[in-house]
């Protein structure tokens, strides 16, 4: 078994953190830059992470995540926030930093672009939001599996009001919409009953088609 895979089989959806642990910043760092790092649909990274350790933040989250003590009880949650739409401004300072950091553009390059904004731009915003959402979710698999290997515990959470949240983090004027939150901490062995179960998941057989 690789040491990814012992990881893997390590981690569960953590019911019980520890609120005496804090998870030490170069950990969260590192999750965090897992996040920074994760491809996204023509590289436009439609989303952004928001990190809140402030426990007075969190305690204003908790009820709007129905009470999950996990926004609390862990020492971050994480914020993913989509954009509410694809915008012109939005795909041209993606490619105008992409081509700084480049050394300038190529013809592919400004062919994509054209058809991006030929295409993107045009369609209703909330299929864009729906397809941004969904960018952002590929971040949310990469954190988790960094937070593995980092042996810190996370617990992905859709259960959350998001309208209200956009507000606390007045995330709605700068154009994004929470998806999806995740605490991060330790857990507290003896209080979590998920912790000594046995992780169960689809057989393989039942799960993977081969197609060669």
């Amino acid at each position: 078994m690789s040491v990814l895979q012992q990881k893997l089989e390590w981690r569960y959806a953590t019911k019980k953190m520890d609120p005496a642990k804090a998870v030490p910043q170069d950990k969260v760092d590192r999750i965090v830059e897992a996040v920074r790092l994760a491809p996204t649909s023509s590289g436009l990274q439609p989303f952004e992470l928001i990190v809140v350790s402030s426990k007075s933040v969190r305690e204003q989250i908790k009820p709007m995540a129905y009470g999950q003590e996990q926004v609390t009880d862990g020492s971050h949650l994480l914020v993913f926030a989509a954009w509410d739409n694809y915008t012109a401004d939005r795909i041209n300072q993606n490619f105008d930093y992409s081509n700084a950091q480049r050394g300038g553009s190529t013809e592919a390059g400004d062919n994509y672009r054209k058809m991006l904004l030929a295409n993107y731009p045009t369609r209703d915003a909330q299929v864009n939001f729906e397809h941004a959402a969904r960018q952002a979710y590929i971040g949310l698999g990469f954190a988790l599996v960094a937070a593995a290997f980092e042996e810190v515990d996370a617990t992905p959470m859709e259960g959350f009001n998001p309208k209200a949240l956009d507000e606390l983090l007045n995330l709605s004027a700068r154009g994004l919409r929470s998806v999806a939150i995740m605490p991060l901490g330790y857990r507290e062995a003896d209080k979590d009953w998920l912790v000594n179960l046995k992780k169960v998941r689809t057989p393989r057989e039942q799960f993977v088609t081969e197609v060669k």
